[in-house]
């Protein structure tokens, strides 16, 4: 309950948001930029007014019932949305009000989530018993790849049939790489999204709806950012100076919204490194891990193509030093080569030769 309302402040993109089961049909898709103060402060040392911020792109899709995966309530065009994201947020409503519809009459966070759940775990059994049963007739003249597939479903399968969920089973790499083209419901990583009162805000913890969520969400691994919806599309109203001293005096220290898109990008394993010159500074997202070749490419398939080296300096070293050419006296910037794992915050330039 709120997840129109709170995609509507996300991305301001005035996806419809009404007090009635199945407004939204089709999904409403919107690119929110990812709120990161070093920006500024990059802009600020370099001397340029243009700021590129990274971008996560968030999907509104319409809330399923009992039944979806047997296609109740339109559920199987739902799915079929579900199975396109990276990740999952599930927004859950944790607050009492008498003049706002429930699809299931009353307020019960710990129900809704296990329907939810329970109708992507019924999906994704019915796609993996079938992939699973064909792989096994064929398991003479399978690949390689097709037997591994089929020791992962193995363990699948049954895990489903327990009502766990496709991420809390103890896969190997290769295993989880061979349903990666699959998309099951249940792969994904999840978010889950406490829409409470205003009120609540302050000590959430005291909310004993968002108690039951996180518990629930401690088990499975999962994450859980607590957010009003109401109060965050007031915040929208109101300028930015005017908004931090709401927040202040409501004694909340970071706003919801910022809050969830931290959450989110935390989720998808990304981080971000910097481009900042006196044309721009520029945010590139990339997932953690990611080799200095490969980060290159988010900016130029050329880049990796003709890598040579990367100029790199850390975001705190290059700010404590105060300019470049400062933290290069001291020794901060350094030239690494193709196996250099890039960091959160390094502050990159690549040298190439196509």
């Amino acid at each position: 309950m709120g997840k129109s309302t709170l995609f509507n402040v996300l991305t301001k993109a005035g996806a419809q948001a009404a007090n009635y089961p199945f407004c939204t049909i089709e999904p409403n898709v919107g690119v929110v930029p990812v709120p990161d103060p070093r920006m500024d402060v990059l802009a600020t040392l370099s001397k340029t007014l243009k700021i590129i911020p990274t971008s996560v792109e968030f999907v509104d899709i319409a809330g399923l019932v009992k039944g979806a995966s047997k296609g109740e309530g339109l559920g199987n065009q739902f799915l079929a949305h579900i199975r396109e994201v990276n990740a999952i947020v599930q927004v859950v409503r944790c607050f009492e009000d008498e003049n706002i519809t429930h699809v299931e009459q009353t307020v019960d966070p710990l129900r809704d989530i296990e329907i939810i759940n329970i109708e992507l775990i019924l999906a994704d059994l019915a796609s993996a018993e079938k992939r699973k049963d064909r792989l096994a007739r064929n398991a003479r003249t399978a690949k390689k790849e097709e037997l591994e597939e089929l020791k992962a479903l193995e363990k699948i399968v049954p895990a489903l049939e327990e009502g766990h969920p496709i991420r809390s089973v103890d896969l190997t790499d290769e295993e989880r790489e061979t349903i990666r083209t699959s998309f099951y419901l249940t792969s994904k990583p999840i978010l889950y999204v406490c829409n409470v009162a205003e009120d609540d805000l302050q000590e959430p913890d005291k909310n004993p709806f968002v108690q039951k969520v996180k518990e629930y969400a401690l088990k499975e691994g999962a994450e859980v950012v607590v957010i009003s919806a109401k109060l965050e599309e007031e915040l929208i109203a109101l300028g930015p100076e005017e908004a931090e001293t709401y927040l202040h005096e409501l004694g909340v220290k970071e706003k919801g919204l910022d809050q969830l898109i931290h959450a989110t990008y935390a989720l998808l394993n990304l981080i971000t490194y910097f481009t900042a010159g006196e044309k721009e500074v520029h945010a590139w997202t990339i997932v953690k891990g990611t080799k200095a070749p490969r980060a290159a490419a988010e900016i130029h398939t050329d880049f990796e193509k003709g890598f040579i080296r990367a100029e790199v300096v850390g975001y705190d070293d290059l700010i404590t030093s105060g300019s470049k050419s400062a933290a290069k006296e001291k020794g901060l910037v350094r030239l690494e080569g193709k196996e250099y794992v890039v960091q959160d915050g390094d502050v990159m330039e690549f040298r190439f030769n196509v």
